[in-house]
């Protein structure tokens, strides 16, 4: 993959969908959440014409409090998972990337600076205020090894009539582990979303 990233909400569009693009424009994948599931499945094809399936996220359980997505290949292998630490997560939000085949987590991923999210999520319920929010607070999210060395940055960019986010490459990682790292970033984003 070639880096940074933009990933890029529809603000006003009824499923939540994120075009996700390389430095170039082109498309990287395109990820559509089905609306009223009982358990999550995230789908991410090729791009939003949505002929090639690339790969699906799916939850564990039907409560995600501290659920469990796995990603899976179209033919039905998985490739590794996430998992919000619920508690941990009240205050910033906290998760662990594990690999394929489980164990202990390969990487962590923490909020930076968690008043940005409460900020942002207070002034985006402002009529009108809640229009530029987007332009004024940039929360940031830090995916690390466990010895404590930053791999990737997810940074929410200003934006006015959508939501934008870059990805950057902090450190040396695979392209399975990169595969891993944007998975889990692109459930995050949608996972945080939800709670504001």
């Amino acid at each position: 993959m070639n880096f940074p990233l933009t990933l890029t909400f529809k603000f006003f569009a009824l499923s939540p969908q994120i075009f996700v693009n390389d430095p170039a424009g082109g498309p990287v994948c395109y990820v559509k959440q089905k609306l009223f599931r009982l358990r999550e499945k995230i789908e991410l094809f090729k791009d939003s014409s949505r002929t090639e399936m690339l790969a699906t996220i799916e939850a564990d359980r039907i409560i995600d409090w501290s659920a469990k997505y796995t990603f899976k290949s179209p033919a039905g292998g998985s490739f590794g998972s996430v998992g919000r630490r619920g508690m941990k997560s009240i205050w910033r939000a906290h998760y662990e990337v594990f690999p394929p085949a489980g164990g202990a987590p390969a990487f962590t991923i923490r909020e930076e600076n968690p008043m940005a999210k409460i900020v942002d999520a207070l002034l985006g319920e402002i009529p009108i205020v809640g229009l530029f929010t987007g332009y004024m607070i940039h929360p940031k999210y830090i995916a690390t090894r466990p010895d404590g060395t930053p791999v990737m940055r997810l940074t929410k960019q200003a934006s006015l009539l959508e939501r934008r986010f870059t990805i950057d490459l902090l450190s040396p990682a695979d392209e399975g582990e990169q595969a891993a790292l944007v998975m889990s970033f692109l459930m995050m984003i949608l996972l945080e979303r939800s709670r504001g």
